[in-house]
């Protein structure tokens, strides 16, 4: 949830299931759920139309990949083998408030600023704009807050392959190289290393 923190914020509606794709800060308090943190534009419904009595959905995806039989090296015992996709997401559950104070939402906007700026060579601070611009540009957002009441993690790491096939896979992903090959290679090889180290 901190490294992929573009949620797909799933709430229920007028008109049914609505999904609005929103960047969240992870607050581990209180325990043991912690709490996810946003804001959308005054404009966007979901902070005026959905259903306080049910759960909001939060979505974050993690690495994923496609992984072609190719890479399992049992393919050629018969060929019983299938394409499929290997990936990871958290779910984050809980009921959605609605936060307008403008104190609130100046100090969420500086965090979500120095979380995403902190890799630049030169962060941007919000205190680099102008304060009249930012205090406009406070009003015309709603924050939101999300207690969390359950979190369920979900991954596919070529975890249900023989050893032989996870080997493969992570040589594959290593080889086609890219941001989500390589973080999905570092899964497999651990899930492979911890079931190894189960099995002696």
């Amino acid at each position: 949830m901190h490294e992929h923190g573009l949620a797909t914020l799933v709430t229920l509606g007028s008109d049914g299931l609505a999904a609005n794709h929103i960047p969240l800060i992870y607050d581990p308090e209180p325990a043991p759920w912690g709490t996810l943190r946003g804001h959308v534009a005054r404009s966007n419904q979901v902070w005026q139309d959905f259903s306080p009595d049910v759960e909001a959905l939060a979505i974050f995806q993690g690495a994923q990949r496609y992984i072609t039989p190719n890479w399992y090296l049992t393919r050629t015992e018969g060929g019983n083998v299938v394409p499929t996709f290997n990936y990871l997401v958290v779910h984050g559950y809980g009921r959605l408030n609605i936060i307008q104070d403008p104190a609130w939402l100046r100090s969420l906007v500086g965090q979500l600023t120095d979380r995403y700026e902190a890799d630049q060579a030169a962060p941007w601070s919000v205190s680099d704009a102008p304060e009249a611009f930012i205090a406009a540009q406070i009003k015309a957002i709603v924050g939101i807050e999300i207690p969390l009441t359950r979190i369920l993690a979900k991954w596919k790491v070529s975890q249900n392959r023989p050893t032989a096939d996870r080997i493969g896979v992570v040589k594959g992903l290593r080889d086609a190289g890219g941001p989500d090959s390589l973080a999905m290679a570092n899964w497999v090889e651990d899930a492979l290393d911890s079931s190894n180290a189960s099995d002696g």
